[in-house]
């Protein structure tokens, strides 16, 4: 434990600060497009637009963070979910993993803590709630399976694309279209968020724990599936590395197969 932390705590670093930017983003993007006092909401009335728009600004802060520096370093998992499938599939060591983990959950939170400080009182606002991920008006079961569901096609694109010599260069972008379309069409029912650290980073300041298990178990079983059914049609030696973006110079601390 002690000797991978000496070694590999700035991939550590970079990993909670992607988290907490992409954060950032999603409570800044709620303010401007939620608030009622916000001349963009006085402007779009239609929610599905807005849900659009913040799905275009979200995937594009994900592709972003996925093809920087720091994502091309660390991998770009800033998921928790995304950490553990890759821990099932042999790509990453115990104690990376639980290094990542422990620095997404610190890394969100601390994002969501800067953005409610910026904001103040437009960031508590109930319309904005700090981008809460919620249960929709179908309730917590159908939150959970279509967590699960779009978890599950997530990460098996992922795998699929990234292992690809063709397409392995574009899969940050696989993962922007799929996080834009789900914030688009998903969110009214589950929040979109297939991703717990994402989803406590906003219920501590909002309180809003009722519902926490849903985005600690759904997202995870999605993606460990997804990881199973990759490995029953292609083996396990098919997946090659952890990163979503290898093609770059930058060290890897995985079991990388490149």
């Amino acid at each position: 434990m002690s000797d991978a932390l000496r070694r590999h705590w700035p991939e550590y670093l970079m990993e909670g600060a992607e988290l907490g930017l992409f954060m950032v983003s999603a409570v800044l993007f709620s303010a401007l497009l939620e608030h009622p006092a916000s001349p963009v909401r006085a402007s779009i009335p239609d929610p599905f637009l807005r849900r659009a728009l913040m799905g275009v600004v979200m995937g594009a802060t994900a592709v972003a963070i996925i093809y920087s520096p720091w994502g091309k370093r660390s991998g770009a998992h800033f998921n928790p979910s995304v950490t553990l499938t890759f821990f099932r599939l042999g790509k990453i060591g115990p104690a990376d993993a639980l290094f990542y983990v422990s620095f997404q959950f610190l890394g969100g939170l601390l994002g969501v803590i800067v953005s409610g400080a910026l904001l103040g009182t437009v960031a508590r606002d109930k319309a904005v709630n700090y981008a809460a991920t919620l249960p929709g008006p179908q309730g917590a079961g159908a939150a959970f399976f279509w967590e699960t569901l779009i978890s599950f096609v997530l990460m098996l694109v992922l795998l699929v694309v990234s292992n690809s010599r063709r397409l392995a260069r574009l899969t940050g972008m696989f993962a922007g279209v799929l996080v834009a379309t789900y914030i688009t069409f998903e969110a009214p029912i589950s929040g979109m968020s297939m991703n717990p650290a994402r989803t406590f980073a906003s219920a501590v300041p909002a309180r809003a724990f009722a519902d926490l298990w849903i985005y600690f178990t759904a997202p995870s079983l999605g993606m460990l599936l997804a990881a199973q059914t990759f490995v029953g049609l292609r083996g396990a030696r098919a997946v090659a590395c952890a990163k979503l973006h290898h093609r770059n110079a930058a060290r890897c601390i995985f079991r990388c197969g490149y």
